[in-house]
């Protein structure tokens, strides 16, 4: 199992470079950094891509409606070469909230939109012309819908590698099914081993039979709070809050996939509750309605021998890169918990 870091979007990455460098120096692989409507992660990747020299890098993710798929063949080529083919292009689709309200793009098409820029992307990356007439992506732009006098191109620069590995943020099971089908990795959110096979076993075992085996095997990576062997409480208690934003506040009613995710856990009950109360306003009570088990078992966060079984347990999910989100409150501490986790999983 790959062992990451993520940078989340509201870190300061300058000043995260030497724990990064150090985490590269401990064995980390993959350096993850998290884009919402913040701070974009690109200008972040290539600023970190010129102080290390071995860790993966990787968006997650960069939402395949605010770029065009051209553009993201454009940035990940880009990025790829900065690092010495080093980069993994995270992409999702995110969600109407951002899409719509921050982006002013419409949300339409989410599925074809990101089975259609793979499928650019790596046209691009091959230095083939960029043409597709797909349902949510045409390239050159027909006469009908611009002037007419758009020409097929191809990349000028010749990218270090033809095939960039994409992975695909998706919850829901027709996302989820096309990731395991198209894309080299997975990145789901709120991971659940003892339930993961519930909610995605049945769209997983479908995209993996129509997969290409040229892809090899899919990358299953999943990101969890990370804290081992100290103040457990209050990181539990930052988990918990931050499962209630995700599950009451990152989408309206009816258009949370967050919340869809948790229902098909079996937690449909305890998220009902959980968006009624955030919607209305009240932070603390949602926080204390999201049940403990999804936050415990979606986290890594106890004593070294609760670490290690729920490492364990996301192992036999069939999870193959664990990102950890620290929480603890030093760089040195962090450090300390990064180099745990790495003798954890070189055992």
């Amino acid at each position: 199992m790959r062992l990451g870091l993520v940078l989340d979007y509201a870190d300061d990455v300058a000043s995260a470079v030497p724990l990064v460098r150090e985490a590269e120096r401990v064995g980390v692989d993959v350096v993850t950094v998290a884009e919402a409507y913040s701070f974009d992660a690109v200008s972040r990747l290539g600023y970190l891509a010129a102080v290390t020299e071995r860790v993966g890098l990787a968006s997650a993710v960069l939402n395949v409606f605010s770029r065009t798929p051209a553009l993201l063949a454009m940035t990940a080529a880009g990025l790829d070469d900065l690092a010495g083919g080093r980069f993994e292009l995270g992409l999702g689709a995110s969600g109407p909230q951002v899409v719509e309200g921050f982006h002013g793009v419409p949300f339409a098409l989410p599925l074809a939109r990101v089975r259609e820029t793979v499928e650019l992307c790596r046209a691009v990356w091959r230095r083939e012309p960029a043409v597709l007439d797909g349902r949510a992506v045409r390239v050159p732009l027909p006469p009908d819908a611009g002037t007419g006098l758009g020409t097929p191109l191809r990349l000028v620069n010749r990218p270090r590698r033809e095939r960039i590995p994409v992975a695909i943020a998706a919850l829901a099971p027709r996302a989820v099914a096309q990731a395991a089908e198209i894309a080299e990795g997975w990145l789901p959110l709120f991971f659940l081993p003892e339930r993961a096979d519930a909610a995605w076993g049945a769209a997983l075992a479908e995209g993996r039979a129509r997969r290409d085996p040229a892809l090899g095997p899919l990358d299953v990576h999943v990101t969890v709070p990370l804290l081992v062997g100290d103040a457990v409480d209050a990181a539990l208690e930052a988990a918990t809050a931050r499962a209630a934003l995700y599950l009451g506040g990152m989408g309206a009613r009816g258009a949370n996939f967050y919340a869809d995710l948790a229902a098909r856990y079996g937690f449909g009950d305890a998220v009902a509750v959980v968006q009624d109360r955030y919607l209305a306003g009240d932070r603390a009570g949602a926080a204390a309605a999201v049940p403990a088990e999804l936050v415990v078992g979606a986290s890594l966060i106890g004593d070294e021998a609760h670490v290690r079984a729920r490492l364990r347990a996301l192992a036999d999910a069939g999870v193959t890169t664990v990102t950890v989100q620290p929480l603890a409150t030093t760089p040195a501490r962090v450090l300390e918990q990064l180099e745990a986790v790495r003798a954890m999983l070189d055992v």
